[in-house]
């Protein structure tokens, strides 16, 4: 071990420390904020400090303060003075980028686990344009910050995502808005903890297995209209090898008259398959590696148009078929526990 590393390991139990303080410390300040998916910044929720480059700028005019001062420069006041009021100034103007706005959160549409969850964030001015302001979630890095400007008495929306970890009903983690315009010397921030959730679906198997095996349903549908290659659909062409039980007499004679075809019924228009999607045909899988194979064949049967169903412990969604059929199945595998 070299001797720099020695010195620096009592200094890393003093960094854990000082990270867990500052933990704990967030999450008891955030704690004392309310949910709102509609937040109006005043001076009490904004707040400002100087960033490196304001630090700097401090530094310098202290410095070009104490040389006026030593060589009784007058142009070095005047020209003290004028930074020193531009920093003031932009402290101002930095604090009423904020102050006054109004921040609304809309509603977040569902996502598969592993996947970036979308929150859509409306901010609103009453009175001026407002520049520069960037929207994150408070955790993430500020790599992540999306700039937008809002018009005067206009509205703009930012796109913030996060990846949730898991399936299930989340909160909306919490949203930090910021801004340093004009110059850069301050940062204004607040803080925002949305009311909302994100519903998570479980994460689809992929390679998806096949899907169980579909059971027909005699007394569908009917339809009337034409089918690929000219036929019409419960009524068809004969076929070698059918029988002749299913000829439709009444138009044998017409269609030898015609030189035309002997039609059959076409018994396959009116029977519909059903399909049930149950927690026992995962074999043996995890449970949470089931609820992938059941979510990957919810999606499969949806596809494929077909009347489906699913079972799960101490639940059951009745068969049925469309998007909102989707939709609760998706959901009944999310929230299952």
């Amino acid at each position: 071990m070299r001797a720099n590393d020695a010195l620096m390991l009592p200094l890393l139990p003093l960094s854990w420390g000082g990270a867990w303080v500052r933990k704990r410390f967030r999450a008891w300040w955030q704690a004392r904020l309310p949910r709102t998916d509609t937040l109006l910044l005043t001076q009490r929720n904004v707040y400002i400090v100087p960033t490196r480059a304001g630090f700097m700028f401090a530094a310098t005019v202290l410095i070009l303060l104490i040389a006026s001062i030593n060589y009784q420069l007058n142009l070095g006041f005047v020209l003290t003075f004028l930074l020193a009021g531009s920093g003031v100034v932009s402290m101002h103007l930095t604090h009423n980028t904020l102050r006054g706005l109004t921040l609304h959160l809309k509603g977040s549409a569902p996502v598969f686990a592993g996947d970036p969850a979308v929150l859509e964030a409306v901010l609103a001015s009453p009175g001026s344009a407002r520049h520069g302001i960037g929207l994150r979630v408070e955790s993430a890095d500020e790599a992540t910050l999306t700039w937008v400007d809002v018009p005067a008495g206009g509205q703009a929306t930012a796109h913030v995502s996060f990846v949730p970890a898991a399936r299930g009903r989340h909160e909306v983690p919490t949203l930090s808005a910021e801004t340093r315009f004009p110059l850069g010397l301050f940062r204004a921030w607040t803080i925002w903890r949305p009311s909302g959730h994100v519903l998570v679906y479980p994460r689809p198997e992929r390679p998806s297995a096949a899907l169980p095996a579909a059971r027909a349903v005699p007394g569908g549908p009917t339809r009337s209209r034409s089918a690929d290659g000219g036929e019409i659909e419960g009524i068809r062409g004969y076929r070698r090898g059918d029988p002749l039980k299913r000829v439709v007499w009444k138009k044998a004679a017409k269609a030898m008259a015609t030189g035309g075809e002997l039609v059959i019924r076409d018994t396959s228009s009116s029977a519909h398959r059903e399909l049930w999607l149950d927690w026992q045909l995962c074999g043996s899988l995890t449970d949470e590696g089931r609820l992938s194979r059941l979510t990957a064949w919810v999606l499969a049967a949806d596809r494929a148009n077909v009347i489906y169903g699913l079972g799960l412990p101490g639940l059951e969604v009745a068969r049925a078929q469309g998007e909102a059929h989707r939709r609760s199945c998706l959901e009944a595998l999310a929230l299952w526990h």
